[in-house]
Parts: C-alpha cells; sequence; structure tokens
C-alpha cells in the first residue's frame, strides 16, 4: 500500500469486528508513529491504550455519566467545536452535510432524533472497537503542540490502514475529560486531548460505506508564482 493509498481510503470506522489486536502489534504501530512530525522534537503526545476489562470499565463509566446528564456539554475552555456560524456558514454545512450523509447510510431520519442520540451513543462504546486509545497532552502546551497531537493522530490511522485496520477520530470523549483524568490518575498540568477507537472494520456496516465529501481543490488551495 502506498501513502497516498492510504490517505484516500482512510475513513471514520465506526463499525467493528471484534478480531482482537494484540499488545505486539499495537506497540509495533505506536513505534512506528514516534516517527510522526514533532515542531522541536517535543513530542507532546502521551497515549493511554485500553483494552479488555479496562475498557470495559470506561464504558461503563460512560454510561453512568451520560445517563445522568445526557445533554451535557464539553468542559473547561477547549470545545471540541466553536460557534461554526459565528465564523463562516460554510463550516457549519459541511458538519451537517456529513452528519445527514452518516444517517442516511444507516436509516434514521431527521425526525427521529431519539434513534439519532441512541446511536452517537456508540461512540462511547467504541463503535465495538476491540482497542481504545485517549491521546494527553500537557495543558501548557501552545497552538504548535496541539497541532503536532494532530499530526501523531494522523499517522496513527494511516499506519492502521496499511495494517487492515480502521480508526476513528473521537474527540467526543472530551465529555468525559473530567471522569477520564481522575479514571486515569492524571497530574494537573495533562488533559484528555481525544479518544480514537481502534480494530479491524466491519465490511458488512452501511456506515462503514460512508466516504465523506471533501472540497474542491481550488476552495481550499490558491497557487501563486506558478
Amino acid at each position: 500500500m502506498t501513502v497516498a493509498e492510504a490517505v484516500r481510503q482512510r475513513i471514520s470506522t465506526r463499525a467493528f469486528l471484534p478480531t482482537p489486536i494484540t499488545r505486539g502489534d499495537l506497540a509495533d504501530l505506536l513505534a512506528t508513529a514516534q516517527r510522526s512530525p514533532s515542531g522541536g522534537n517535543l513530542q507532546p503526545w502521551k497515549v493511554i491504550a485500553v483494552a479488555g476489562e479496562e475498557k470495559d470499565k470506561i464504558i461503563a463509566m460512560a454510561q453512568r455519566v451520560l445517563a445522568a446528564d445526557p445533554m451535557g456539554g464539553i468542559p473547561g475552555d477547549r470545545p471540541v467545536y466553536p460557534d461554526l456560524k459565528a465564523i463562516d456558514p460554510i463550516y457549519d454545512a459541511r458538519r451537517r452535510r456529513v452528519g445527514e450523509m452518516m444517517y442516511d447510510k444507516i436509516g434514521i431520519p431527521k425526525e427521529d432524533r431519539a434513534g439519532r442520540m441512541m446511536w452517537f451513543a456508540n461512540n462511547y462504546r467504541f463503535f465495538g472497537a476491540p482497542i481504545g486509545l485517549f491521546l494527553i497532552i500537557d495543558k501548557r502546551m501552545g497552538h504548535g503542540q496541539w497541532a503536532h497531537m494532530g499530526m501523531y493522530m494522523q499517522t496513527i490511522a494511516l499506519l492502521a490502514e496499511e495494517r487492515g485496520w480502521g480508526t476513528c477520530m473521537q474527540e467526543c470523549w472530551a465529555r468525559l475529560r473530567v471522569e477520564l483524568h481522575d479514571h486515569f490518575g492524571l497530574d494537573e498540568n495533562h488533559m484528555l486531548y481525544a479518544g480514537m477507537a481502534l480494530g479491524v472494520p466491519d465490511p458488512n456496516e452501511p456506515v462503514n460505506d460512508l466516504y465523506a465529501e471533501r472540497a474542491p481543490l481550488g476552495e481550499v488551495v490558491e497557487f501563486r508564482g506558478f
């Protein structure tokens, strides 16, 4: 597989087979991911990988928290999304479009709000993936280091594609940022950035046929001096 092929075929996988991934295979992927770009070689990322009973404990904790406060927001001053409508309507339109594409794939109409909420709750079960990754960053890092964390996550995703695995970036876990901070025993300077589901994609689930649209090149790129 070429890098270009991995980039083109990567999707947010939202249905996984129960096929296990060994600690050794995961460690090999993460060791390779250490070569991800890092300004100043700070390597600002930390990872907590969970599987088996530890993953089940986190899923149970998520169910308890969400049952008590299903509409709760993201704690702190680092929301997953800004006020998209206040920036440029195109961003909100893109987000809404991919959401509608996903729910069309799984056959949940717009008026079935309860059904959509039930589906969204699959995020907090890692969509059935055997492995959950939690990305941790030092809160004292700047915007540049947050960008480097994103590069690291993309590197993991592309390495997973090479191995026939799938991933789903899950910033939704920031909803449980406080609870996970306590669960993992993080110090006061560290916080959860995002989660990631990792495993073998289920090819028979329609949601895994979702291939999100991307803006045409002319909308995002300017060529000057060519």
